[in-house]
């Protein structure tokens, strides 16, 4: 390999990962470095901070601690999410990935964070949370607002909330509260939520969200091709293959 095809990939690496690349001393490295920075990172198609969105998910889902502490540094140190985008990231992770794994997530988030603000000679705290004007105390206008998201996200009727899952869980908290905070964008949780789905090999998820991002035009079909891709190096080929078959499904049906 020549010294100039050598930095560009460096170059790659660092700018993704914001530190320079280990030895391409095994297959896994080389193939690390070549084909998931080089060419991958590389492409157009996507934004960094889209792939970051992706990325994140996909390594917190699957509980790879040095990934989660390499790629929440990363992705805090480069400026491509502030500690407060971060922190509305896990909740939203939290959703459709587990509590469990969402604790560990915070935890590094925070201490990367604190590790950041005294190096540069801060106090390394956290600032809580404004107020929020979603903590709404009567519970039919919960109801009533969860039912509206749902449908604005699902572009499908909200179910009846015949059951504690639908009723607290769905309508009351992820869409009458989660998917309706000011600290991420609709787009921006487009792009968690399809990629836990399909990382939780959630087929019913999976179908809804992938479909209506795509039909609601948050996420443009070019870009849904990019987050497979970018599925396929983080969560493996076989989970991008299914998000791969239910986009395809889904863009076939909106445009006939």
């Amino acid at each position: 390999m020549s010294n100039k095809m050598e930095s560009l990939e460096t170059s790659a690496y660092r700018e993704v990962m914001m530190s320079d690349p280990p030895p391409a001393t095994t297959p896994f490295l080389d193939a690390q470095r070549d084909f998931v920075f080089d060419q991958i990172w590389s492409r157009p198609g996507l934004s960094r901070r889209n792939r970051r969105w992706v990325t994140l998910t996909c390594v917190g889902a699957a509980d790879s601690l040095q990934p989660i502490d390499d790629h929440v540094w990363a992705a805090l140190s480069s400026g491509d999410i502030t500690v407060d985008e971060m922190l509305e990231f896990v909740l939203h992770f939290a959703v459709y990935n587990g509590w469990p794994k969402a604790s560990h997530l915070e935890g590094v988030v925070r201490r990367a964070w604190a590790k950041m603000e005294i190096a540069a000679g801060r106090k390394g705290t956290i600032t809580p949370p404004a107020n929020s004007t979603l903590g709404l105390d009567d519970w039919d206008e919960r109801i009533a607002r969860g039912t509206q998201e749902f449908v604005d996200v699902n572009l499908i009727n909200a179910p009846e909330p015949e059951t504690p899952y639908i009723h607290a869980g769905i309508l009351n908290f992820v869409f009458g509260h989660v998917w309706q905070r000011p600290g991420l964008s609709r787009r921006d949780r487009r792009f968690i939520t399809v990629a836990s789905v399909a990382v939780c090999d959630s087929e019913t998820p999976l179908n809804a969200h992938t479909g209506s991002a795509l039909e609601s035009g948050d996420i443009t079909k070019a870009e849904m091709d990019e987050v497979v891709l970018q599925l396929a190096a983080y969560s493996g080929f076989a989970k991008a293959q299914a998000l791969h078959a239910v986009a395809e499904a889904a863009w076939s049906r909106i445009n006939n």
